[in-house]
């Protein structure tokens, strides 16, 4: 009898688990409507990294050239606002990349202009990606995971958190936007997060602008220029691929770990 009881433990804890991560009456509308956000923009995109994968290779990067830099470029002055809002938006949606618009920095304004936008419009994009991965994404962690299953995380970030913000933002080819959602997901402090991506942009935004400029290529970009778009995207696509298999690759091994965490703890 009691054998029967164990065997029927384990479906009888899954059916328990699936049916808490339909359950969302303990959060407030405002929390489920962050949540429905959250979940809405990881959707488009994973729609956007397939469309780019599979579909058409130049998509996303025609989508920056026609409606981020060209209109950027064309309103001059006002550009630097719109700028600014491109970057927040952008941040959103992981598969447009961050540092092809910073790039753009460094063709319409120079190397030193270029670089202080691109701080600013990453500072912008960052705390955009915290607030809702905070709001929307944390309630969704701890379903899939358990409250405990991010005491790990959050007792290694609350130890190392600035500085391993610095790190990641300083390390030009690392997926800024991941980083702020995955910032959003653990118990960092705002100000030390706002800190650590401040001064981690700095060498990432000089650096892209740098190269744009270096690259001697003036807007408006024409977007029938297949080849150099191809250039651009062939380099970017390698390294977005790489950086997710190893992202997965961390989510497993952090999965597991956090699992043997939470058993040690409560042996």
């Amino acid at each position: 009898m009691e054998k029967n009881e164990n065997t029927d433990s384990s479906p009888s804890k899954l059916k328990k688990y699936i049916k808490n991560l339909f359950k969302f009456s303990q959060y407030s509308t405002k929390t489920i409507l962050y949540i429905i956000i959250f979940i809405a923009l990881v959707a488009v995109s994973l729609f956007l990294l397939y469309y780019n994968y599979f579909v058409d290779t130049t998509f996303v990067y025609t989508i920056v050239a026609e409606w981020f830099v060209n209109p950027i470029y064309d309103l001059q002055f006002w550009g630097i606002f719109l700028f600014i809002g491109i970057m927040a938006i952008q941040g959103l949606l992981v598969p447009i990349p961050s540092e092809v618009v910073l790039l753009s920095t460094g063709m319409i304004w120079g190397w030193f202009f270029g670089g202080i936008m691109g701080i600013i419009g990453s500072m912008a994009a960052s705390l955009l990606c915290f607030y809702i991965s905070r709001k929307g994404g944390r309630p969704l962690a701890e379903k899939f995971v358990g409250e405990s299953g991010l005491e790990m995380a959050d007792n290694l970030i609350q130890k190392y958190g600035v500085k391993a913000i610095i790190v990641s933002r300083f390390i030009p080819f690392i997926s800024f936007d991941v980083i702020s959602y995955a910032s959003g997901l653990v118990d960092i402090d705002i100000k030390k997060y706002s800190i650590g991506t401040f001064v981690g942009s700095i060498f990432r935004a000089f650096f892209y602008s740098i190269w744009g400029a270096l690259l001697r290529f003036t807007p408006p970009i024409d977007t029938s220029d297949v080849e150099l778009i191809k250039a651009q995207s062939s380099v970017f696509n390698i390294i977005l691929l790489v950086v997710l298999a190893i992202l997965v690759a961390m989510f497993v091994l952090y999965y597991i770990i956090s699992k043997y965490y939470i058993k040690k703890n409560r042996e």
